[in-house]
This record gives structure tokens, C-alpha cells and sequence, in this order.
């Protein structure tokens, strides 16, 4: 009861001059809620509409025409291989190209030991599925990641003057596939980037499945690399050692025990 008397004795005193500042003060309080607040709005939209575009964005295919050569990226055995194999049977292309990835142990090349990598299980494939031994050819210039394959594709397809080849990859590898050869070989040829068909990748609901979260997460960083000028760079040799890469002849079929079925492209 006090209380409310002692409130209701200092309504009375309060100046004019006083309850005006007061009243300003909070309308400015107000106004900087509903600010923040719309800004804070308008961050969530902004991150929703993000999550929900990047796997579309990701995907930038090429319409199929036909090209001098078909080059199976390395990594997703054996799909790629297969989507070669289909795109070389439907007349697309009269040659397969497969990249080396990493190179191969001093210690076994001493003692006279091959060890197969995945240019190997990805020329079993495609003589498995009707490509014939002549058409099937490896760049051999070792690769670690996506710039040193197309650095490789781009030194083989100078070699063919004016010539164009198909990349066939991931759809979620398609954009960065596009990007560093928009940036660093462009002028040595054209390129179709293709993905494969099969390919269950959802760009809508990428978030919803561990695979396509991770795809997506690992193309970005790459993207980012990309477009800081690839500050993480292979190590194996510089892009002049790779310029003067030549096309080797098709790998003999070795047996295995088993197959890698690795998703990375890098």
C-alpha cells in the first residue's frame, strides 16, 4: 500500500520535461528492438534461403554434345566409369581418358611390383562393358586432387587442337569442376561437364542425408580454395611438370581382392 502511494506521490511531481525524455527514450528503445529484431528476421531468411539453394547452385551441368574424348574424374567407383562406358557406347565420344591418381610406392616400383590404383579397376570396368582396349587410354602424370586432373585433361587436350571433352563427375562436383577450368585452362580446349545419371544426390534436401552433407561441405571448402587462388595446392609437381604429360598406353588387367568405392574427388 506504501508503495503505491509513494508511486502515485511521484507521478504527481514528475515534471513534464521529465515524462517527455521518458517517453522518448523508450519510443528509441522500441525502435532499436524492431530494428534488431527485423534484421534478425531477415538473417533467418536469408540463412534459410542459403540452406535451401547450395545444392542447386552446386550443380551445373552441361547439355551432352559430342566431343573428341570422354574423362572419367577419379573417386565414386565404379559409377563414373560406368556413365563413361554409356556415354562411349551412345557415340559421344570415341576415346575414354582415366587420370592416375597418386603415385605409386618407390619401394614396390624397385622391387618390380605393380600396385593397382583405380585406373586399373576403372579400365576393368569399361572393358567390361564393351569399350574396347584401343579407345581406353591413361593420362599417367600422377594426380591428388581436381586441379591436377583437369591440369592433366586440359595438357592432353592441347595435344588435340581444337578438340572438346566431356568430365564426367559427381553433379554436386560439376560448378567447382566448371570453375577452376574457367580459371586456369580454359584457353587449351572445351570442356562438357557431365554428371552422372544415377546420381542420388537431392540439392533440395542435401541436409537431410549424411552423404550429401558431407558433398556439399567439402565442395564448398574447395570452392573456397578455388576462389582464394588455390592457397592448398597439390605437391606432387607443378602445373608446368604436368603440361607436358602424354597419353599412356591403357593399363594390363591385373586381379585384385578388392575394390575401393571411395566418394572423394580430391
Amino acid at each position: 500500500m506504501q508503495m503505491n502511494e509513494n508511486i502515485s506521490n511521484y507521478a504527481v511531481h514528475l515534471k513534464p520535461a521529465d515524462a517527455r525524455r521518458t517517453n522518448e527514450f523508450v519510443g528509441r528503445m522500441l525502435r532499436v528492438f524492431a530494428v534488431l529484431g527485423a534484421l534478425a528476421l531477415l538473417a533467418l531468411s536469408a540463412g534459410f534461403a542459403l540452406l535451401l539453394g547450395v545444392g542447386h547452385w552446386l550443380v551445373k551441368e552441361d547439355s551432352l554434345e559430342k566431343a573428341s574424348a570422354i574423362a572419367v574424374l577419379s573417386g565414386n567407383f565404379p559409377a563414373r566409369a560406368l556413365e563413361a562406358a554409356s556415354l562411349f557406347r551412345n557415340g559421344f565420344a570415341g576415346e575414354i581418358w582415366l587420370t592416375h591418381p597418386g603415385p605409386q610406392s618407390d619401394a614396390l616400383t624397385q622391387m618390380g611390383i605393380h600396385y593397382p590404383g583405380e585406373a586399373d579397376f576403372n579400365y576393368q570396368v569399361l572393358r567390361r562393358q564393351g569399350v574396347p582396349a584401343k579407345a581406353i587410354h591413361v593420362l599417367g602424370a600422377p594426380v591428388i586432387n581436381t586441379s591436377d586432373e583437369l591440369e592433366v585433361i586440359s595438357s592432353a587436350l592441347l595435344q588435340k587442337q581444337g578438340a572438346s571433352v566431356i568430365i564426367v563427375t559427381n553433379k554436386a562436383h560439376t560448378r567447382r569442376v566448371h570453375e577452376l577450368w574457367n580459371r586456369f585452362d580454359s584457353a587449351r580446349g572445351k570442356i562438357i561437364v557431365h554428371g552422372i545419371a544415377n546420381d542420388d544426390f537431392q540439392p533440395s534436401a542435401w541436409w537431410t542425408r549424411t552423404g550429401d552433407t558431407h558433398q556439399v561441405v567439402h565442395e564448398i571448402f574447395g570452392m573456397i580454395n578455388v576462389w582464394a587462388g588455390l592457397p592448398m595446392q597439390s605437391a606432387l609437381h607443378s602445373r608446368e611438370a604436368l603440361a607436358q604429360n602424354e597419353l599412356q598406353q591403357s593399363p594390363k588387367l591385373v586381379p585384385v581382392a578388392k575394390i575401393s568405392s571411395s566418394n572423394s574427388d580430391d
